[in-house]
C-alpha cells in the first residue's frame, strides 16, 4: 500500500471536460494551480468510451505539466472506475479526483488499484495522488473524520448538488441563496475531516461563472473559515480565486511579526502586542499563513 502523502499547496482546481479536447487545451494554458480533467459529470454516458482514450493522449502529449493535469473518474461503486484508471494511469497524470467517496476503506480500494496499474506502467509505486469528494451521498457525511493516514491522500473537497439528489431535496439554497443548514454542515464537515486527515480542504465551486463579485466574497469567506483553494468549473474563475487564497504582503508582514515575538521570547507563553494578548494558537496560525506565501 503506498504511503500517505501531505497536503497540497494549490489554490485553483479548475474542471474540464474529458470528451473536449479544445476545452481541456484552454484549461491547460491557464494559471489554475490544478487541471481537472472530467470523465464524471462532464461526460455523458454514451460518450466515456471516446473520452478516455482522449484524456490519456492529452495527457500523453502534456506530459511536462503531468503533476497539474489530473482526472476526475467515475465512482467506484459504479461500472466505470476501473475502466477509467486503466486508461488514464499508464498516461500518468498528477492525481485523480475520486467522487462520492463513502469514507476512508475508497480511498484505500483506489490505491490498490493505483499501485497495480502504477507498476504495470513502470511508474513508481504511490506517485500518483488523491483528493476525494466526500460528502456527495448521506452516508459519507457520517464518515468525513476518518481520512486520517489515507494512501495518497492531499485533499478533500465537498459537493451539494449531487448531496441534494442523495436526500431527495428539491433544493440546497435558502431564500437568500445561501447553502441550507444541511449544506453548510457538509461544508463544516469536509473541513473539519480535512484537518484531522492533515490534508488540503477545498471549497466546491461557485456555479454562477460570471458573477466575479460573488465567488471573490464566497472565497474570501471560506478562505477565513480555513479552506486552503477551491474548484472552479470556468477559466473566468481562476484568477479571482488564486488571488483570494493568496495571502497579501500585509497579511505576511503581520505573520512574520507574530513568529519574531515569539522567536524573541521563546519561553513565553503569552505576549502583548499592540494592545491584544497572543498566545500560542496565534503563532500557529501565523506559520500555516507564512506557509502560503511560495504560492505568490
Amino acid at each position: 500500500m503506498a504511503t500517505h502523502a501531505e497536503s497540497i499547496n494549490a489554490r485553483s482546481w479548475l474542471f474540464a471536460p474529458g470528451d473536449s479536447e479544445r476545452k481541456m487545451e484552454k484549461a491547460t494554458a491557464g494559471t489554475a494551480d490544478i487541471v481537472l480533467i472530467d470523465l464524471e459529470d462532464a461526460v455523458a454516458e454514451a460518450e466515456k468510451p471516446k473520452a478516455r482514450p482522449m484524456v490519456a493522449a492529452f495527457l500523453k502529449a502534456h506530459a511536462p505539466q503531468s503533476a497539474r493535469l489530473w482526472v476526475r473518474i467515475n465512482p467506484l461503486q459504479g461500472p466505470h472506475a476501473l475502466v477509467d484508471l486503466a486508461a488514464v494511469v499508464q498516461a500518468r497524470p498528477g492525481g485523480i479526483m475520486l467522487p462520492k467517496a463513502r469514507s476512508r476503506a475508497d480511498v484505500e480500494s483506489l490505491d490498490h488499484y493505483l499501485s497495480a496499474l502504477e507498476v504495470a506502467s513502470g511508474m513508481e509505486p504511490g506517485s500518483t495522488k488523491v483528493i476525494a469528494l466526500v460528502t456527495e451521498t448521506a452516508e459519507a457525511m457520517f464518515t468525513t473524520a476518518n481520512y486520517a493516514g489515507a494512501p495518497r491522500l492531499v485533499a478533500m473537497s465537498w459537493g451539494a448538488e449531487d448531496l441534494a439528489d442523495s436526500l431527495g431535496a428539491s433544493q440546497n439554497r435558502n431564500e437568500d441563496g445561501s447553502y441550507a443548514f444541511t449544506y453548510q454542515l457538509a461544508r463544516s464537515l469536509c473541513l473539519m475531516g480535512a484537518v484531522v486527515a492533515g490534508v488540503s480542504p477545498i471549497e466546491t465551486i461557485y456555479g454562477d461563472f460570471r458573477d466575479e463579485a460573488g465567488l471573490r466574497k464566497r472565497a474570501a469567506q471560506v478562505r477565513r473559515d480555513g479552506y486552503r483553494g477551491m474548484l472552479a468549473i470556468h477559466p473566468a474563475q481562476v484568477d479571482v480565486i488564486n488571488e483570494a487564497f493568496t495571502p497579501s504582503a500585509e497579511e505576511l508582514a503581520a505573520a512574520q511579526e507574530i513568529v519574531d515575538l515569539f522567536a524573541a521570547n521563546p519561553a513565553a507563553g503569552t505576549i502583548g502586542h499592540k494592545g491584544a494578548m497572543l498566545d500560542r494558537p496565534h503563532l500557529a496560525r501565523a506559520k500555516a499563513l507564512l506557509a502560503l506565501a511560495p504560492r505568490r
